[in-house]
């Protein structure tokens, strides 16, 4: 369907005629006679000159309502199409401290492809891997990333742009955030971030590996500000829990604080999830896609396509010509005059 989106402006186009007929018209009285005037301009080719004034004429007035035409935006409108949406506001808090670096994991399924031998990987690449595709596969939903070490900050707002999300996942780096952990801190950005969200659709995802060593925010409290505003927390806890061998061994987790990572999911109504594997990291998303199923509602838009730059481009072209042609033929009188 064809529309213009202001037009009332095509009230416009005939305005040069209205001032051509306000204008005061001039004493056409010649000032000077000359008897054989009417015999000169028949020698001169005054009919000539008639029809260039006219084709003058009709070419401003062919760009005038061009303009006009094109300030009254012309645009086209498709047909109605269903468009899937979800009012799921998402925001992913990732644990990026040195602990992350661990090299106790191994590559998932496809994913393994990918390195030589089946070698260990560290935290983090598994994070990348696993939360990338969970990112991936949440078409719908608007999400957000938050990366913390011994600070927090927001890289990435919520957005439906899921592809750009997961990028800016795939390019964090250990020790961006600084080595220590703050849990605290995290939760509570991600909180601000969806407080002008609509209620029940808040959810938090917060992955570590470590206890809240760092910030200005005890975890807890923030869990509690979350549950006042209702915002669903999820914990992970990820890392493998075998023995790093030698003299001193102990658990490549023992610096994971499992309990305050139940209470943050207790205190908002979310559930906690022990990932020590890469598989079970998997498996936690999966848990998280039947938790939290992406609600696809419909919505209809019409798409547009505005076409203003048409008749302004037909304009300029031919005001281009007319300034073309008129240099054109004082060039030429210039030159006949010299000769």
């Amino acid at each position: 369907m064809f529309e213009f989106g202001l037009l009332w402006l095509l009230l416009l186009l005939p305005a040069p005629l209205l001032m051509r007929w306000v204008k005061p018209k001039a004493d056409s009285a010649p000032a000077i006679k000359v008897p054989f005037y009417n015999s000169a301009a028949a020698l001169a080719g005054s009919g000539q000159i008639k029809r260039k004034r006219v084709g003058k004429n009709l070419t401003l007035w062919v760009i005038w309502c061009l303009l006009v035409v094109a300030a009254a935006d012309p645009r086209w409108i498709g047909e109605a199409q269903s468009q899937p949406y979800s009012g799921r506001d998402m925001m992913m808090a990732v644990d990026i401290s040195r602990s992350m670096e661990i090299r106790d994991m191994l590559p998932p399924g496809i994913v393994a492809m990918q390195f030589q031998n089946g070698e260990p990987i560290n935290r983090l690449v598994a994070v990348k891997a696993v939360v990338g595709d969970f990112v991936q596969q949440r078409k719908g939903d608007r999400l957000g990333l938050i990366l913390f070490g011994d600070q927090a900050y927001v890289q990435a707002p919520l957005t439906y742009d899921t592809q750009t999300v997961n990028q800016l996942l795939q390019e964090a780096q250990i020790g961006f955030a600084g080595g220590a952990t703050a849990i605290g801190d995290a939760l509570g950005l991600a909180i601000k971030r969806l407080r002008e969200r609509p209620e029940g659709s808040r959810r938090i995802i917060l992955l570590s590996d470590g206890a809240n060593t760092a910030g200005n925010t005890e975890p807890l409290e923030a869990a509690r500000i979350a549950a006042d505003m209702g915002v669903k927390v999820y914990t992970i806890g990820f890392g493998s829990n075998h023995s790093t061998g030698g003299f001193f061994s102990r658990s490549a987790s023992a610096d994971l604080d499992v309990r305050t990572l139940q209470q943050i999911a207790e205190l908002t109504g979310g559930e906690f999830f022990r990932a020590e594997s890469t598989e079970e990291l998997v498996a936690v998303h999966e848990q998280l896609d039947a938790l939290e199923p992406i609600e696809l509602d419909e919505r209809t838009v019409r798409p547009m396509n505005r076409l203003f730059y048409w008749p302004l481009a037909f304009a300029l072209l031919l005001s281009a010509l007319m300034a073309c042609t008129r240099i054109h033929l004082r060039h030429a009188r210039t030159t006949g005059g010299l000769s």
